[in-house]
């Protein structure tokens, strides 16, 4: 078996807790207040601004015998960079305060998980890094494909206002498609024991982070973006 299925199969209670919440399965329908799309996009903002830092820590600690990873870091990098700006740009267009949120604080798990990740990076195994970014791409692949559209008509969003969910179908499509062979090629058993560690914990802090999101049954509907101007 491929170490990328089995990273799957390891992965897959936590990936199921993940994506039974109720605020995930009301946004796989498109059924999302735009309270909540501005909250999520808020903590989006809080872990994608560290996606280049904490890959270019990454990249510096790789040892030599895995050269051929520190190259693909360098492309990842290259492919995410600037993204952050992108996430300010759809909460301005929702009419929220992206400076505010540039200026403020993540919330708690969050904070967790970008912690872990340097902490992992500085004094563990900097090849667990790809534990997260097999949870966050295909999270964002999901939430891309089958919830964008249909969340931007229920708000009555424009297009501005999905730059960095809707980028990331088809983009995070072809990065999994990547990280697939990177991961395929990982054959030593602590990098392997690293990468599907990590997942874990971070399935469990994103899982957290979405706990925390204002579900659309639990509060008034709200029709559309301008319903709340």
């Amino acid at each position: 078996m491929s170490f990328f299925q089995t990273l799957q199969d390891a992965t897959r209670a936590e990936r199921e807790t993940l994506f039974n919440l109720p605020v995930i399965r009301e946004a796989l329908s498109g059924q999302v207040t735009l309270q909540s799309y501005r909250a999520f996009l808020t903590q989006a903002y809080y872990h994608v601004r560290h996606t280049v830092p904490l890959m270019m820590a990454c990249g510096a600690r790789l040892p030599a015998r895995l050269e051929w990873l520190r190259g693909a870091v360098c492309e990842y990098i290259e492919d995410e960079y600037g993204h952050e700006q992108w996430i300010l740009n759809d909460l301005r267009a929702c009419d929220a305060d992206a400076d505010a949120v540039r200026d403020g604080s993540p919330s708690l798990p969050i904070e967790l998980m970008v912690a872990y990740l340097y902490d992992l990076i500085a004094r563990g195994n900097p090849v667990g890094l790809f534990g997260m970014v097999n949870v966050l791409e295909g999270t964002s692949i999901a939430l891309a494909t089958h919830a964008a559209s249909s969340i931007q008509q229920r708000l009555g969003l424009p297009p501005q206002a999905f730059s960095y969910l809707s980028s990331h179908g088809s983009l995070d499509i072809g990065h999994m498609e990547t990280y697939r062979k990177l991961m395929d090629r990982l054959d030593d058993p602590d990098d392997q024991a690293a990468v599907i560690k990590a997942s874990k914990v971070v399935y469990g802090l994103y899982s957290d982070m979405f706990r925390q999101l204002p579900v659309a049954n639990a509060e008034p509907e709200e029709e559309s973006a301008h319903a709340s101007l």
